[in-house]
């Protein structure tokens, strides 16, 4: 193979890598399909124009009282476009052991749960959701980690669908409330 071949073939792959992460770094978190707790699948782009608070839920776990917080936070701005998701995670000290089903049954019997619940998923290792993927790799954690830490952080995506802020388990609903109505009064119209 001649040089001008080689530098047309190592600029076609340079190109094409470039494509490739161009078309990475452009995904926003409406690209993303998910599955509700009942199985069934649900787009992102349900979304779009709301706020999220995106959070690693589990039924056995010292913060698990935190889904009371979530609730009343989304009781009080769900007519003011912003939404609550809860994605159960057993990766955690095998804290949320039981299916989707049982989880829904304790999340509406001890919690009276109005807000989006999906499926089980993973938020860390191997088997990752690509949502929570998505993320972290937008948002990361303290001293710029990746990987979640525990049950309950929280992610808050703006209504453009870009990730704004990553909070940890010890932060409550009640402090994140705080900082929603700061987001929500600055972009007022």
């Amino acid at each position: 193979m001649n040089y001008s071949k080689r530098i047309v073939l190592i600029m076609l792959g340079l190109s094409v890598m470039m494509l490739s992460y161009a078309k990475e770094s452009s995904m926003n978190i409406y690209d993303f399909k998910v599955w509700d707790i009942d199985g069934n699948e649900v787009s992102m782009s349900k979304y779009k124009g709301k706020m999220l608070l995106i959070v690693n839920v589990a039924s056995k776990c010292g913060f698990t009282p935190q889904y009371e917080g979530l609730e009343k936070l989304y009781q009080k701005y769900k007519d003011q476009d912003v939404m609550v998701l809860g994605f159960p995670s057993n990766d955690f000290s095998k804290q949320e052991p039981a299916s989707n089903s049982k989880i829904k049954v304790f999340c509406t019997t001890n919690y009276d749960v109005h807000f989006d619940m999906f499926a089980k998923i993973s938020v860390n290792g191997q088997y990752t959701d690509p949502l929570y993927a998505f993320l972290k790799k937008e948002q990361s954690g303290l001293l710029g980690t990746k990987s979640i830490k525990w049950n309950f952080t929280k992610f808050l995506v703006g209504k453009s669908g870009t990730v704004l802020k990553r909070y940890g388990s010890n932060t409550t609903p009640k402090e994140i409330e705080k900082e929603l109505e700061k987001i929500m009064f600055i972009s007022a119209p």
